[in-house]
């Protein structure tokens, strides 16, 4: 059985459909996952078929995007990259280079017609992801340091106090980083705030908590003043 397979999709742009390809759900398993829920596929990364880009205008979105956009968002999106497009079929099998311009086409999109912050950090963690599999850790922290910033603009404009996944992915990036006096802050949301229920989230962070205590303690370095105090 072919692991791709074929959806019929309408641009929220210019209205006319396409194909594009997902894969089946059968091959979904992903047989790794990094701390920050990058993930790794024994075949087909799925991650590769998210972005759906219209061949005929360009117009590049993924499910969550908002399910339909207004004249002056479309304006917006045809003024800045739509004039400029040149007709390109992604519908087939991707490799990570066409899936990094798929993200990166989508990212320009969300940008354009003022999506949602929320999706615009995904994109940007996604773009970090596709460099961590190249190999290109300058680049994936470029991106990272984008996510970054983008997920606390949605932790500080949405009502995300008590999103335990939001707060950790802040505390993991900041990790990642080496903030990990940043980090040890995010963290600490997640494990000392009762209203938070999400077990998964609340054990991923004592976890990653630990770590930084113990690579600091390695390190010889000062450790933040809520490690001082237990967590």
């Amino acid at each position: 059985m072919e692991p791709l397979f074929q959806i019929k999709v309408n641009c929220l742009c210019c209205e006319q459909s396409f194909q594009t390809s997902r894969v089946r759900p059968s091959l979904k398993k992903a047989v790794k996952t990094d701390t920050d829920f990058c993930a790794y596929f024994k075949t087909v990364n799925p991650d590769f078929y998210v972005v759906r880009v219209c061949p005929n205008c360009g117009f590049s979105s993924t499910e969550n995007f908002a399910e339909r956009i207004n004249d002056k968002q479309k304006s917006a999106y045809r003024d800045k990259i739509g004039s400029v497009w040149k007709q390109r079929d992604y519908s087939g099998e991707r490799t990570l280079a066409d899936a990094m311009e798929c993200y990166k086409l989508s990212l320009l999109t969300a940008q354009a017609i003022g999506e949602k912050e929320r999706v615009i950090a995904a994109l940007l963690h996604h773009i970090a992801w596709l460099y961590r599999y190249e190999g290109k850790k300058e680049q994936e922290n470029r991106f990272i340091r984008f996510a970054l910033e983008s997920y606390v603009k949605v932790y500080e404009t949405e009502d995300s106090a008590n999103n335990a996944r939001l707060l950790y992915l802040i505390g993991e990036l900041n990790k990642r980083l080496g903030n990990y006096h940043e980090a040890v802050r995010w963290f600490g949301r997640v494990i000392q705030d009762k209203k938070i229920m999400d077990a998964a989230m609340i054990r991923a962070s004592r976890e990653q908590w630990q770590h930084i205590r113990e690579e600091m303690t390695g390190r010889g370095m000062d450790l933040p003043e809520e490690m001082e105090n237990g967590a």
